[in-house]
């Protein structure tokens, strides 16, 4: 289940046939399989484990609140610190999770295997904490805990649309996408599947943001702005992440 994570991108629009080969198509990262692990552990214990007082000591201490910083810190414990990270771990139902969960694997899997482990658990830390902090700036001193790792998926997905779908058109190829060469954000904004796949996803933000409900939106008012924000940052700035392309001899 781990062949091919991480490895160097090349700089071409087509893989050779071994490639193919070795690269099945519901082939996940070990890495990425452990992540959604964890999103399932995490679940299953402060749901079914904890009692409903330990269920909210839980919330309380690993849910991102936008009213921590608007509090002074003097007033308040370390919570603040790691809660714009440990937030994405946590989701509110069984249908939460399948959905982020289904998502990861479709666009966690090629980001992952692109750019390799350790950025990838960078990239999802940063991510995080832009899509919670676009949120706070929105919602400045509210109240509300925000749970989930919806960010970080819009993040991955903004990610992959630099790479995943071949600049001369065509749909994405799993055993392939993630040794495509990256686009710029122009020739991405170019490519008419990336521009077809961002406006179908902006506009289901946009039902969100009206009140329309769509699939695997749980747990009380969803934070399609936070969604919005990790879309932009993977989108803008995975060449930040991403790996030297070493072109073919």
């Amino acid at each position: 289940m781990t062949d091919n994570e991480g490895e160097t991108p090349q700089a071409n629009d087509a893989a050779p046939p071994e490639v193919r080969q070795k690269t099945p198509v519901f082939n996940l990262p070990g890495a990425l399989v452990a992540v959604i692990g964890l999103l399932i552990a995490v679940h299953v214990v402060s749901t079914y484990v904890l009692s409903d007082d330990g269920y909210g000591w839980f919330i309380f201490t690993f849910g991102f609140i936008p009213l921590r910083y608007a509090t002074p810190l003097s007033q308040q414990g370390m919570e603040w610190l790691w809660t714009p990270i440990t937030y994405s771990f946590l989701h509110g139902g069984i249908e939460h999770i399948l959905f982020n969960g289904l998502w990861l694997m479709a666009f966690g899997a090629p980001v992952l295997r692109r750019i390799g482990t350790l950025r990838f658990t960078l990239l999802w830390c940063v991510s995080a904490a832009v899509a919670a902090f676009g949120h706070t700036f929105l919602h400045w001193g509210d109240a509300t805990v925000l749970i989930g790792a919806s960010g970080v998926v819009s993040a991955l997905m903004g990610a992959a649309c630099r790479f995943v779908f071949p600049a001369h058109g065509g749909g994405y190829h799993p055993s392939i996408g993630h040794l495509l060469p990256r686009q710029g954000i122009l020739q991405s904004l170019s490519n008419r599947t990336v521009l077809i796949f961002t406006l179908m996803w902006l506009f289901g933000n946009l039902l969100i943001a009206f009140g329309i409900p769509l699939m695997g939106d749980v747990g009380g008012e969803v934070a399609w702005d936070a969604h919005i924000f990790g879309f932009l940052l993977g989108f803008l700035f995975f060449g930040l992440f991403d790996r030297k392309i070493i072109p073919r001899a």
